[in-house]
């Protein structure tokens, strides 16, 4: 009889998969195609905000062009491994185990927060979207990555394969929510598929197909 595979929420699931997370950087960063990080400008000596930093794929950058950084995360594992990552950098890193729902952090407090790959854990996002427009400065820059994931893969543990919880959401929702929140939508790029693929502007109404990360730069 074939195993059955567990579900996990996004705590009990990084925990489990924290060991083994950094093999699939490559396939991660593919979701972005680079176009993540020239969106945050310059950010030297910056203040920001990594939410669901994981072990570091995106922290470790914001780092290495000297900004400022609090990464946040609600695995504790998965930060112990960004930990050891960062032990030997001039600039240290703030790390905290914390949910993104219920953000820990006085308001207008960063420059810019960011956050990828979290959202596909949330339920409704409106909550965390909220929490951000809370502990930025006024004028600053929020930038979250929303995949096209409906059905959440299987991960490889240590222990056999788990499933992290997750949620599908479309891309004129997150719009949608954002602008509720009094946020203005700054700039909005869609990684595809395929590099050769013609996107339809979202002002059109629609995307071409195979679009699979939304990534949206909102101003506070």
């Amino acid at each position: 009889m074939k195993k059955k595979i567990k579900v996990l929420n996004s705590e009990d699931g990084y925990n489990v998969v924290a060991d083994l997370y950094d093999e699939n950087e490559n396939y991660l960063n593919s979701f972005e195609q680079g176009e993540l990080v020239p969106l945050l400008g310059a950010i030297a000596n910056k203040k920001i905000l990594d939410v669901g930093a994981g072990t570091g794929r995106l922290t470790t950058t914001l780092v290495n062009r000297e900004a400022i950084v609090t990464a946040l995360d609600a695995s504790e594992k998965m930060l112990k491994i960004l930990r050891s990552k960062c032990s030997d950098r001039s600039r240290p890193v703030t790390m905290v185990v914390g949910d993104a729902e219920n953000l820990p952090f006085d308001n207008d407090t960063f420059d810019t927060v960011t956050a990828a790959f979290l959202i596909v854990h949330l339920k409704d996002p409106a909550r965390f979207f909220d929490e951000a427009y809370r502990v930025l400065k006024d004028g600053g820059l929020f930038v979250v990555t929303n995949i096209n994931q409906k059905d959440p893969p299987p991960v490889k543990t240590k222990e056999g394969q788990v499933i992290i919880e997750s949620f599908y959401h479309r891309p004129e929702k997150i719009r949608e929510i954002l602008e509720s929140l009094a946020f203005g939508i700054k700039e909005e790029v869609f990684i595809y598929e395929g590099r050769d693929a013609s996107p339809v502007p979202s002002a059109q109404g629609g995307l071409v197909p195979g679009w699979i990360n939304q990534i949206i730069v909102v101003k506070k």
